[in-house]
């Protein structure tokens, strides 16, 4: 037989079970309580220590975990004062460099300082910083240029090349991008543009944004992108879930984009599948309407889409962002107290507005609905771990103690 040590575990069982021997041989029923209460302390297993994200999220108040569910623009190459007031006060934790800039690397990283600064919070003694994004795509969608920053050919283009060199030029885009002090790449576009449509698919394949006709072409590619960024410490966010490489519209600029070939388990997933298992930590979603998918709402909007699809049958548990919530012509048909609210509720976490102005009126629409409602106070405080776990990936939270 094997012989056990005594294990401290096992000296407070054996201290009990001698106290409560030898309290019944003089007739007392019960050992005292205290010394049971004493020796259950002893044998107790401590409790785990609350992590980094779980002690910022607990030392928030309402204003900043709502605040975390938002990302706005900051609009290159100065942010209007007004934008930055409004982000200021309902604590918004991301931001968007939007436009188009030649300043270059060093002049970007004096701005995003800038914003860190102005935007960043101290919560339970730790520093919350920013996800600081922007689109870095290539061809037409590249929106930092200029010194320290390569001219990046667009997708289509980056199609071609063998998924290990596109890995390893992802690789240096994103070490360009961190240097400039971007955290998160709103890239790749995971989007299928079939042969049959090419550039009439205007808001993809007008401008060569796609990677291939084929998933066999764009999965890889989406694999070897998220590879290349994630391995220079930059998150990626797959687009445009479920997949905007059908339809003809432009959901920027068309109130009403209907998709009506993609299916739930079609080959259009399957490159945001590729990317999640890749290890991607956003994935963003589309606006578009899928008629055989959910006719009734738009992705963005539809817990079918945003919280079946892609939380659950594809299993990804990082951040879900919308596309523009606030100047697009697809969002205007919720009020705008009511989108980032819809689209919580759908299985969302990051609203993306290119619209500062608009964002008190959208927190103030979570927040209304958090005091009456606990399960929307659940989804804000899930959606907001999600995104301070983001942030620690990027290195944009650090816990010194």
């Amino acid at each position: 037989m094997t012989s056990h040590p005594l294990t401290p575990h096992r000296v407070s069982l054996a201290l009990l079970a001698m106290t409560l021997t030898a309290v019944g041989c003089q007739g007392t029923p019960s050992a005292p309580e205290s010394l049971v209460a004493t020796a259950r302390a002893a044998v107790a297993p401590a409790a785990p220590e609350a992590s980094c994200v779980d002690r910022v999220l607990a030392g928030m108040n309402d204003t900043q975990r709502v605040g975390q569910l938002f990302m706005g623009a900051a609009k290159l190459t100065t942010p209007p004062k007004a934008d930055l007031d409004a982000m200021r006060t309902y604590a918004v934790g991301s931001v968007f460099l939007a436009g188009r800039s030649t300043a270059g690397v060093a002049k970007t990283r004096t701005l995003v300082d800038s914003l860190q600064k102005s935007l960043g919070r101290t919560v339970a003694g730790q520093r919350v910083g920013l996800l600081v994004s922007t689109d870095q795509e290539g061809g037409q969608v590249q929106v930092l240029k200029g010194p320290g920053f390569s001219t990046i050919p667009n997708g289509k283009t980056q199609g071609t090349w063998s998924a290990a060199t596109l890995r390893t030029r992802a690789q240096g885009w994103a070490k360009q991008l961190k240097s400039a002090g971007v955290n998160v790449n709103l890239a790749p576009v995971a989007d299928i543009v079939p042969a049959s449509i090419g550039t009439a698919n205007i808001p993809i394949g007008r401008y060569g944004r796609q990677f291939g006709s084929t998933s066999a072409v764009v999965s890889p590619h989406v694999t070897a992108y998220v590879q290349g960024s994630k391995s220079a410490g930059v998150l990626t966010t797959p687009k445009h879930f479920p997949g905007l490489g059908s339809v003809r519209g432009n959901t920027d600029t068309t109130a009403s984009v209907t998709d009506t070939t993609l299916t739930r388990t079609g080959s259009n997933i399957a490159p945001f599948r590729a990317g999640i298992s890749a290890g991607t930590g956003l994935v963003m979603v589309s606006l578009a309407t899928y008629k055989r998918i959910d006719p009734q709402h738009k992705a963005a909007f539809s817990s079918l889409i945003v919280n079946q699809m892609l939380r659950h049958d594809l299993g990804f548990k990082g951040v879900i962002i919308s596309d523009d919530l606030g100047q697009a012509k697809s969002a205007q048909s919720v009020a705008l107290s009511q989108r980032a609210l819809t689209f919580l509720r759908a299985g969302g976490d990051l609203t993306l507005t290119v619209t500062p102005k608009g964002i008190p009126t959208m927190a103030e629409g979570i927040r209304y609905a958090m005091r009456h409602d606990p399960k929307v106070r659940t989804l804000v405080q899930n959606s907001a771990r999600r995104i301070l776990t983001a942030k620690q990936a990027a290195g944009a939270l650090r816990c010194t103690s």
